[in-house]
């Protein structure tokens, strides 16, 4: 049954369309590998006015104060009049208009953000099923230390907490590495994430500088300098593979090697498009400073055999971001920043499964 399934999906893939449902009933199909909505259930969701004539094929969408004229077969569109040229045309799939994502992500949800309610209860669910979240520092190592003395490890904790409860209301599984103010070595945190059987590792921290004029966001993979092939040939004497449904015709050193090194090499670059996915969303929803992804030799990264990255959310020795990481509004827009990029993460990885990309 699942291989009929498989083969229907992928006869769909090479004729050009193939549907990928969303948790919220939005379904997804990719047109020539380009995601397309359908524009009558986007406008739904955001509660937007959507007038169709099929008679000059004109669509007309408007909200508070704002209109948006469109064409299918046109890759011509006005915003309030102003003309903006889409990459890929708006067109027509089953008798319905759909659109592509970047009118999605730089028009619709651009202009109409749906309200604090409908992304709570109205957003595409996330796929994936169990994720580490690893708070930073604790017990007698209290990381950076503010000028009012707020310690990193409480506010690490505090974040970890919340986005862990939004991860467990949307149905997503999470292991925490510290739940308390206890201190984790390195080496367990390492070993409790390659342990849990997780899709992803998550770390969060608060950044510190001697420079207290450095404020901003950013998220660290790990570094390219780190080889695969000497982490694969350390990883394979101490780890087991544990990779479902395998069976191997052989059990030599070299063999194990190679399938750990394809293993790092696939969670370096899903830490990437992870991370890039992180940056993005508080970019557009939070508002702080983006300082990008880079790649770093931490140890927490380093050992774990999974897709993970290490969030540094703010500059604790910034004088303007540790007022920001007292307040319990600013974590928790932080806890849900971090779940929305999270969520287009997983959304981008099930599509691209969907659509052979």
């Amino acid at each position: 049954m699942k291989l009929a399934v498989l083969f229907i999906l992928i006869v769909l893939v090479f004729s050009g369309c193939a549907t990928l449902p969303t948790g919220d009933g939005l379904p997804v199909y990719s047109i020539g590998g380009t995601a397309y909505y359908p524009l009558v259930s986007l406008c739904e969701l955001r509660g937007v006015d959507f007038k169709y004539d099929t008679l000059t094929m004109a669509a007309a969408l408007a909200k508070d104060g704002k209109r948006i004229n469109l064409r299918p077969g046109s890759t011509l569109i006005l915003v309030d009049d102003r003309p903006m040229r889409l990459k890929e045309p708006v067109d027509i799939y089953q008798g319905a208009v759909v659109v592509p994502r970047q009118f999605k992500e730089q028009i619709i949800d651009v202009l109409f953000k749906p309200s604090a309610l409908a992304r709570k209860y109205g957003a595409a669910k996330i796929k994936l099923s169990k994720i580490v979240i690893d708070a930073g520092h604790g017990g007698n190592d209290p990381g950076a230390i503010g000028r009012s003395g707020l310690r990193e490890k409480d506010v690490n904790l505090d974040i970890a907490k919340r986005l862990s409860k939004l991860l467990r209301q949307e149905g997503v599984e999470t292991v925490m590495t510290r739940s308390g103010d206890k201190f984790i070595p390195l080496p367990n945190r390492v070993s409790i994430a390659n342990g849990s059987g997780a899709d992803l590792f998550v770390s969060i921290h608060s950044n510190a500088s001697r420079s207290r004029s450095l404020n901003g966001f950013e998220v660290y993979y790990v570094a390219p300098s780190v080889s695969d092939s000497k982490r694969a040939s350390s990883a394979w004497r101490g780890e087991n593979l544990n990779l479902k449904g395998a069976e191997f015709a052989s059990s030599s050193a070299d063999l194990k090697m190679i399938v750990w090194d394809m293993v790092y090499t696939n969670s370096r670059a899903e830490s990437i498009k992870l991370s890039n996915a992180l940056c993005k969303v508080i970019d557009k929803d939070i508002g702080v400073k983006i300082l990008g992804v880079k790649a770093a030799r931490f140890q927490v990264l380093k050992g774990i055999k999974i897709p993970g990255v290490l969030i540094e959310t703010s500059f604790i020795s910034n004088s303007g971001e540790e007022k920001l990481l007292k307040s319990n509004i600013y974590r928790q827009k932080m806890a849900e920043g971090i779940l929305e990029g999270l969520r287009n993460y997983s959304q981008d990885m099930a599509l691209a499964e969907v659509s052979g990309r």
